[in-house]
């Protein structure tokens, strides 16, 4: 305790600052104003008569503002003071960190960047908050000084699991009276139309169809597969891009089930010979998302898949997509051109369409007409106008590009360029003043290229018209709370033809690791999977995206010209500083963010 009755902190931890010397708090609060010195010397007393903090007895008793004693700490330890009344914390941020270390500690990060996580706390003084947030993270953490008070409320409001997001016993659900409801294991059994219609309007499948969507939306699945087997059910959620099995109802339910989602998604529940498609909105959990339905018949019944698009997980601008510097400033040149093509291309499943729209949403303003041609539309956005492909009634992507171009556009999306048709209008609306995104098949960049050179596009109009091209692939980020520093494995590395060079330290300099085992002296620590209930076991929470851009200069243009090979042009761009997808999942291990494991899962035949 130093002598105005609050504790001194070490100036030695990370991300704390010095007390300066020769000042106290108690100066520092009568030189602002706050208090009177009179009032102040009968706090200090009866404060250290109740051996409690100088600034919770001031609080407590009503004896200053709040704003006062975080202003006022925040001038004493030099520190910045932040108000959070005004700020919306980041989900995913939070989510990362345990729930009782950040109550425990009144803790809450704000933003990591770089190498630095930014935590506000409402006791500056809590040097163990500060170490064991930089041991839990990897991190050099910089705290800021907020309310007490406002950060208690935020914590709560932020770390509150709603009525809705309980975990709910399936058990439970099925019991009572209509937990007997016999319905046909195959199609051979017929149940009438009418009875259909009842079942799935009862309550136990109402309840069981909204767990099932509550569920995928509190875990942030990404699809939901309710799949009917022999004589069971089985039900699965795909988390951060693996299948997860969850309990599941019997499969007397089945028909019943698929018949309450029909009937969400307005299709004929009568049909059960043929696939069809549809869509639903539903409103939980405080947010809004729309639901994509695939139904497929199978020898066993049909089966269910629904794709989660929530528009809330779209990121705002192309900031949020963490690229590296050299990436987003290329991208960011990109779409700032008037016109050209702009290829986003990599597997199904990767990403690219998110990208794209994170592009959109960029470029989304009032003087620009955006017009997207996609099949299916996922997400709605306001102020584009968007075009959903049919075929059955002659709306091709390039039936569709050819009715847009006629729309006056500025900017252009078509979902997938599929056909040598699509590839030549979007060529020549790239030429004709058009801003053209669109995606493609391709392991990377450079493929990109020659796979429109194989479509008939002549070289020289795809130099002519290509902006960028930008291979993607989405990786699974570590869950922080579980994660286990391991041994750099270096007969993997070598296996996979990586210099274990990539992970020494730029300072040179050795370190231990957090846990068993040590680190290599030189070397930076690298993580693997463990797996806790944070996680749902699997060792990861949520996922990012890694990225090779290449954009065209002069150099390249003249290559594709010329016929060069997709290689020869990766090898050409590699020395003007593109990044390749394999060397962007390894920063990754390298920042701690992924396993090595998952990094290669995705890129190891790069």
């Amino acid at each position: 305790m130093t002598n105005d009755g609050i504790s001194q902190p070490n100036g030695g931890k990370k991300g704390m600052t010095t007390v300066p010397h020769g000042l106290r708090f108690t100066d520092v609060l009568l030189k602002r104003g706050a208090i009177s010195e009179e009032v102040l010397h009968q706090a200090q007393e009866k404060a250290h008569g109740l051996s409690v903090r100088l600034e919770k007895y001031l609080l407590d008793n009503k004896l200053i503002a709040p704003a006062d004693i975080t202003l006022g700490l925040a001038e004493y330890l030099h520190m910045s003071p932040i108000t959070l009344s005004q700020f919306s914390p980041n989900p995913q941020l939070i989510e990362s960190f345990p729930a009782d270390v950040l109550k425990k500690h009144q803790a809450l990060p704000l933003m990591k960047i770089g190498g630095t996580l930014v935590v506000a706390l409402g006791d500056p003084f809590d040097i163990v908050a500060v170490d064991e947030l930089h041991v839990l993270t990897g991190l050099n953490v910089t705290p800021l000084v907020a309310s007490e008070k406002e950060l208690q409320d935020t914590l709560a409001k932020v770390l509150a699991v709603p009525e809705a997001q309980q975990d709910i016993d399936l058990e439970d659900i099925m019991k009572g009276p209509d937990s007997e409801v016999e319905v046909g294991h195959d199609e051979k059994n017929e149940v009438s139309l009418e009875e259909m219609m009842e079942r799935a309007e009862g309550a136990p499948v109402i309840r069981m169809v909204n767990m099932i969507l509550v569920e995928a939306l509190r875990t942030r699945a990404s699809d939901i597969h309710i799949e009917p087997q022999d004589k069971t059910l089985r039900v699965r959620y795909r988390l951060d891009g693996g299948m997860v099995e969850r309990p599941s109802p019997a499969k007397s339910f089945h028909a019943a089930i698929v018949s309450r989602i029909k009937i969400m998604s307005d299709l004929d529940i009568a049909e059960r010979r043929v696939p069809q498609d549809g869509r639903f909105r539903i409103k939980a959990l405080g947010k809004e998302v729309d639901i994509r339905v695939s139904i497929l018949p199978s020898i066993f019944g049909e089966k269910i898949v629904m794709r989660v698009l929530d528009k809330s997980a779209l990121f705002p601008s192309l900031s949020g997509l963490g690229l590296d510097e050299v990436s987003f400033k290329a991208l960011s040149y990109a779409i700032d051109q008037p016109h050209g093509i702009i290829l986003v291309t990599g597997p199904t499943g990767s990403g690219k369409t998110t990208t794209l729209y994170s592009c959109l949403q960029e470029l989304n303003k009032p003087d620009v007409n955006i017009v997207t041609c996609e099949d299916p539309v996922e997400y709605q956005l306001l102020g584009l106008t968007q075009v959903q492909v049919n075929a059955h009634v002659g709306l091709t992507f390039s039936a569709a590009l050819r009715s847009i171009l006629r729309q006056d556009p500025d900017i252009v999306l078509v979902g997938e360029i599929r056909d040598t048709e699509t590839a030549e209008i979007a060529v020549k609306a790239a030429l004709t003043g058009h801003l053209v995104l669109s995606t493609l098949h391709t392991n990377d960049a450079a493929g990109a290229i020659a796979r429109l050179i194989d479509m008939g596009i002549p070289p020289f109009l795809l130099s002519s018209s290509l902006v960028l091209s930008q291979a993607q692939r989405l990786y699974r980020k570590l869950c922080l709370a579980c994660r286990q520093e391991v041994a750099l494995p270096v007969d993997v590395l070598t296996a996979n033809k990586i210099d274990p060079a990539f992970f020494l330290r730029q300072t040179g300099k050795g370190t231990e690791g957090t846990g068993s085992p040590k680190v290599a002296a030189g070397y930076t620590p690298i993580y693997r999977a463990v797996g806790c209930p944070k996680c749902n076991g699997t060792g990861y929470k949520g996922r990012g995206a890694i990225m090779e851009v290449l954009p065209m200069d002069d150099e390249i243009k003249q290559m594709i010209m010329k016929g060069a090979t997709s290689g020869e042009i990766r090898t050409v761009a590699r020395t003007k500083g593109m990044i390749t997808l394999k060397e962007s999942g390894l920063q990754k291990v390298k920042e701690g963010i992924t396993s090595l494991e998952a990094a290669l899962e995705m890129t190891g035949g790069e």
